[in-house]
């Protein structure tokens, strides 16, 4: 299958390749820089010039493409203040992918979050599928709408699918939230946690979540909603612990009042319980994650060889 590929070089997009081109299929990745050209052309993929803004290139490979997998987002723009724009920028890709697909049959995948879905319960792929449902967070909302746009396309003769993603997807060389709670405890002298630190995120392994990410692309049908979770749900008091004990540094409470002033932009997120379950998910796709778990990811080390950002 020749598949086009927004997000190709990005952290989970950057393990997609690999494993789509081992299982034998072409990969056309769009890039915006020559940085991100030379990195898609080094593991094999050909490469389109482009970024989300270039509605006509994202029509124009996708109708030549047998297949689509968007990761793509402006996490950039999102957390500099600018979310209303990247999500608005997300959602007139998804349009113009549906355009170029409609009536083909092709593949349709799309990266979503479980963050925010069903806060203080487990979360399944059957959460989030109404146009009312409750989420608490801006973000949350906008990924869902877009989610749901996505899925709609299914009656127009699209083979789409949304890929949750938790808000941790580890792995050596993640620069993501488990980065950014070591380089806070290390600028602050102290691992916090957020009350008694019992919240719970999920959590999966990159390679794990490239893998289900393909299996959406081969066989997942028109409409599906699938769980890349590993794990259930880690108590952040673990991964407070974990830091803590691999910066020599002492673990620490911090009240959900001082949040945003230990945590800063994560202040709003850290303290949230969000569990998600991924059972249909394994048991629709046999999808069995193999890597290691994000407590015993963080104990290897790779998050505390250079100070974080």
């Amino acid at each position: 299958m020749r598949v086009f590929m927004t997000g190709a070089s990005g952290w989970i997009g950057s393990a997609v390749v690999p494993e789509l081109i081992d299982a034998g299929h072409q990969v056309v990745g769009l890039a915006r820089s020559d940085a991100s050209a030379e990195a898609l052309t080094a593991v094999g993929a050909e490469v389109r010039r482009g970024d989300l803004d270039d509605l006509g290139t994202l029509h124009d490979a996708a109708a030549d493409a047998d297949g689509v997998i968007h990761l793509a987002f402006k996490h950039d723009m999102a957390f500099s203040g600018g979310f209303q724009g990247a999500a608005e920028s997300d959602r007139r890709a998804v349009e113009t992918f549906g355009e170029a697909l409609a009536g083909s049959g092709k593949p349709f995948v799309i990266a979503s979050g479980t963050l925010g879905l069903t806060p203080g319960r487990v979360a399944t792929e059957q959460d989030g599928l109404s146009p009312d449902w409750p989420v608490p967070f801006e973000a949350a909302r906008a990924r869902l709408a877009t989610a749901l746009l996505a899925v709609g396309l299914a009656p127009r003769n699209v083979r789409s699918s949304v890929v949750r993603f938790p808000p941790t997807v580890h792995g050596e060389g993640d620069h993501g939230f488990m980065a950014a709670l070591v380089g806070i405890a290390r600028d602050k002298g102290v691992s916090g946690y957020i009350g008694d630190g019992a919240n719970r995120w999920p959590a999966v392994h990159r390679a794990d979540a490239a893998h289900l990410v393909r299996l959406a692309l081969e066989g997942a049908p028109a409409g599906s909603t699938l769980h890349a979770v590993g794990e259930e749900g880690v108590p952040l008091r673990e991964v407070a612990d974990t830091i803590g004990r691999r910066l020599g540094l002492p673990v620490a409470s911090v009240a959900p009042e001082d949040a945003d002033a230990h945590f800063g932009w994560l202040g709003g997120l850290v303290g949230v319980d969000g569990p998600a379950s991924s059972a249909l998910t394994r048991a629709s796709f046999g999808w069995q994650p193999t890597h290691p778990g994000l407590i015993e990811d963080l104990a290897k080390g790779h998050y505390f060889d250079a100070p974080s950002a």
